[in-house]
């Protein structure tokens, strides 16, 4: 049987509720248990206030020369080359302008979120229950976390640090908006990536999707993994979620012996995913 590996580089009642389990108290994986936690992290993990939307702005005005005004994008559950992308587009570029641009408007939004640590630490916040949630799942044995998320890996690595959260999940097997513009394409790179360093084959129904909006659900779907969605993020709310067809949906994750009971539960036959 395959041991779990060292998972990480850092240090060691109400609506949605899911039904509480056995082993209340310190739920833990069967014995030779495994889970790959794949979390997005805006609106699910962090709000990184007010800065990712200027930072694009900023980014879009120094590659086009002007400023890109009110282009009506909305961001929740995307990627961050589609978003560019679609900020492009609706200021009227081609879609060879687009392409020509989108490199430097990528370049632009890392430099950008590089420098606004402190401001995302100060009009950002840790969402309910991270921050006690994610040390639990990574003492865990058997558990691998990481993200999956549609920022570019170097801004989801400043998201998370703002906040000290990358101690707690394997980065390098994440999967990105840097990985590929659609989202639904990122988690057999997760898959790949966190099988290839654990030396454990993860099924899919050991795999897990936390999010907070319908994009995390047809990314999940198209691989055929379960899906917790979370109503912490900015534009869905519970009962819109509730009705999404997810696995599972919370208001948030503040409960934290009851999402690790839901997340480590019994995992469902693969033929039912």
């Amino acid at each position: 049987m395959t041991e779990a590996p060292d998972r990480g580089k850092g240090a060691e009642p109400g609506a949605g509720q899911p039904e509480a389990g056995p082993g209340v108290g310190h739920p833990q994986l069967a014995p030779g248990g495994w889970r790959l936690l794949l979390w997005d992290v805006d609106g699910t993990l962090v709000h990184a206030g007010p800065v990712a939307r200027a930072a694009f702005d900023l980014a879009v005005a120094r590659a086009l020369g002007r400023d890109p005004w009110e282009h009506g994008v909305v961001m929740s559950g995307k990627t961050d080359p589609q978003i560019a992308r679609e900020i492009l587009a609706a200021l009227a570029l081609s879609g060879e302008e687009v392409a020509r641009h989108l490199p430097g408007v990528l370049a632009g939004l890392e430099g950008a979120l590089a420098g606004a640590v402190e401001e995302i630490r100060r009009r950002g916040r840790v969402l309910p229950g991270v921050e006690a949630l994610l040390p639990r799942l990574h003492a865990t044995p058997g558990v691998v976390q990481t993200v999956l998320t549609g920022n570019l890996a170097s801004n989801a690595l400043v998201k998370l640090r703002a906040f000290g959260l990358d101690r707690w999940l394997d980065l390098e097997v994440g999967a990105y908006g840097s990985d590929h513009h659609d989202r639904r394409a990122l988690v057999p790179l997760a898959v790949e990536r966190a099988s290839a360093r654990s030396g454990h084959r993860f099924r899919p129904e050991e795999v897990w999707v936390i999010g907070d909006t319908p994009r995390d659900l047809a990314c999940a779907r198209a691989a055929r993994v379960r899906c917790l969605l979370v109503a912490t993020g900015r534009h869905y709310g519970y009962e819109e979620l509730r009705d999404s067809g997810a696995d599972a949906v919370l208001p948030d994750l503040s409960d934290v012996e009851a999402v690790v009971r839901l997340l480590l539960g019994p995992a469902p036959a693969a033929e039912t995913i």
